[in-house]
């Protein structure tokens, strides 16, 4: 699925079902997007980029899948749960620079009762061991930004919870995270620190799974984020009490925020 066409058809499928607020403004002429100026690096530091991970979990309703992302984080394991495909949530977490080392971790966290099972996921996204349940991560650029596109859309509709991921959803930068971490890509964890990695871009130049960055507040620091779609469409968690949504650029909302695109890709 290339990135122009998956997105023409979510965006125009979302709409239709979630009746977003912003569908009266589009169907006015579009208006120049103001962006507010912040200082910032001009040269991106690169992303660190994930070794061997681990995957456990097989759940079939999201809150179950988060929860048990959280317990991992306790015990110090970034996690990140995603869609699988057939209806069941799963959880990948770690990042081990070994095979050897991922599956000793994992081992000892069976041992501790932490995890009932799980398969050694190589760096480049595949698991011999457990067919079915893990995509091939793509390698050329323009399928990798078709699977963050494809990742982020896996969380419409989970809630909103400042602070992370708990059994409640995430938080605006703690999806973008999870987003990226899912494709084999480390993102800061805070808004701020993703802005500040990212190579600035032009917003007319901006691609799918790029990210946009908004400063809500009077002083102008970035504090907001969102998953760039293409064709003026982004997906981001708007605030506590909200769901993961799509929403669009058009929005003055959104348009009067805006401090900028970033790439890391």
């Amino acid at each position: 699925m290339y990135p122009v066409e998956s997105v023409r058809r979510l965006w125009a499928g979302s709409l239709l079902v979630a009746g977003l607020s912003f569908f009266s403004a589009c169907s006015r002429p579009p208006q120049p997007v103001q962006v507010r100026p912040v200082s910032t690096p001009t040269v991106a530091k690169g992303l660190p980029r994930l070794g061997y991970t681990l995957q456990a979990g097989a759940f079939a309703k999201v809150e179950n899948a988060a929860r048990f992302s959280e317990s991992l984080r306790a015990q110090r394991l970034e996690a990140a749960y995603y869609a699988s495909g057939d209806g069941l949530y799963r959880v990948r977490f770690g990042d081990f620079p070994t095979r050897e080392k991922a599956r000793a971790r994992g081992e000892a966290l069976r041992l501790a009762g932490v995890i009932e099972a799980f398969w050694v996921v190589a760096p480049d996204g595949s698991a011999p061991t457990a067919p079915g349940t893990v995509r091939i991560r793509p390698t050329d650029e323009q399928g990798l930004r078709a699977s963050l596109v494809e990742s982020a859309q896996s969380y419409l509709g989970v809630p909103y919870l400042f602070g992370g991921t708990t059994e409640r959803g995430f938080d605006c930068s703690g999806l973008t995270g999870a987003v990226y971490r899912l494709n084999g890509l480390q993102l800061p964890r805070s808004s701020q620190a993703q802005f500040e990695a990212g190579l600035p871009v032009d917003l007319d130049r901006a691609r799918a799974g790029d990210l946009l960055f908004f400063a809500p507040g009077s002083r102008g620091r970035v504090s907001h984020v969102g998953l760039y779609l293409g064709q003026g469409a982004f997906i981001h968690a708007p605030r506590s009490g909200q769901n993961i949504r799509l929403d669009a650029l058009s929005d003055r909302h959104y348009r009067k925020m805006l401090v900028g695109a970033r790439t890391y890709l």
